[in-house]
């Protein structure tokens, strides 16, 4: 029988002194009770309690072991008590993982805010560009961006992504403007490795990313920022996200440019995380902090 069952009704015998009594409190049957009393005592293999027509006492090998299950009860309800705290009030170690230039960009600059509404919550924030596994490794959440593949997680969409073909104003003086998406043979565009829309050897223009074109370049990376870099440096064009490039084109030091097609636009930037009906409070305050902070214009894409 259910163990922790069977330790509520004897601690609940013992302090009733009947079986019947303790019956009426749980909600159980008497005969039920009983049962529960003898499993306990065959499993320990002692008498938990002296058995009479008129009386029910508890045994010293009893008053022993009440003493344990009392306090094993307490912890129980004590985590209860704790993980439905967790679900109401935002407190605790937050594991957030998102991309490297939309977590350097977007979301360090929010974390001081945040623990000013969450003093009771810690923030981890882990930096990286690849598909990190929230249950495997560990992750309360995280941020994904472009097309989400199916899976088990819940996402919500908290901020669109548009993205932008850019160069430096020395590299235009330097190659010439292109015009057309044709024109981008003739140049040298920097690829990123983990796209297949804004690739090493193709970019993929309209509002579908379905006309693609073919692109070649003496740099490709993993990272974002490390095209933008090279592209304020005047090494080649760059087809980046504009959380990345927004302030450089506003300082003009990135010059967006006018194709025949419009840029492919990401089907958003996602905060996803584990399934579960009540998530944590703490996951609860972070997504509808930075999705409040994100609408309904992200303040990267503001004047433009």
């Amino acid at each position: 029988m259910d163990r922790l069952t069977g330790l509520q009704v004897f601690v609940k015998v013992a302090a009733a002194g009947s079986l019947s009594a303790a019956g009426r409190s749980l909600g159980m049957s008497q005969t039920m009770v009983t049962k529960h009393i003898a499993a306990l005592e065959a499993r320990l293999g002692v008498r938990l309690f002296h058995r009479s027509t008129r009386k029910l006492s508890i045994t010293e090998a009893g008053r022993n072991y009440l003493e344990s299950s009392e306090r094993i009860l307490a912890d129980f309800e004590a985590a209860d008590a704790a993980v439905a705290a967790d679900r109401v009030e935002a407190k605790g170690l937050l594991r957030l993982n998102a991309p490297v230039a939309f977590g350097t960009r977007q979301i360090a600059p929010l974390l001081s805010e945040l623990a000013q509404r969450n003093p009771l919550v810690t923030v981890e924030l882990g930096l990286n560009d690849r598909l990190v596994d929230l249950a495997d490794e560990g992750w309360d959440l995280a941020i994904r961006i472009g097309s989400l593949s199916s899976s088990s997680l819940i996402a919500r969409r908290i901020a669109p992504c548009r993205t932008v073909v850019c160069a430096a104003p020395s590299y235009l003086a330097a190659h010439g403007r292109p015009r057309t998406v044709s024109d981008l043979a003739k140049h040298n565009c920097l690829g990123y490795t983990l796209s297949s829309v804004t690739g090493v050897d193709r970019w993929a223009f309209g509002a579908k990313a379905d006309f693609a074109v073919s692109v070649s370049g003496n740099l490709r990376a993993n990272n974002g920022e490390a095209l933008r870099t090279a592209a304020i440096a005047g090494q080649g064009l760059a087809y980046l996200p504009t959380f990345i490039v927004a302030d450089d084109m506003r300082a003009g030091t990135l010059v967006a440019l006018e194709l025949d097609q419009p840029t492919a636009e990401f089907s958003g930037i996602y905060a996803v995380y584990l399934p579960d009906r009540h998530p944590p409070a703490k996951v609860r305050a972070f997504i509808d902090f930075v999705a409040n902070r994100f609408a309904p214009e992200p303040p990267w894409d503001k004047k433009l």
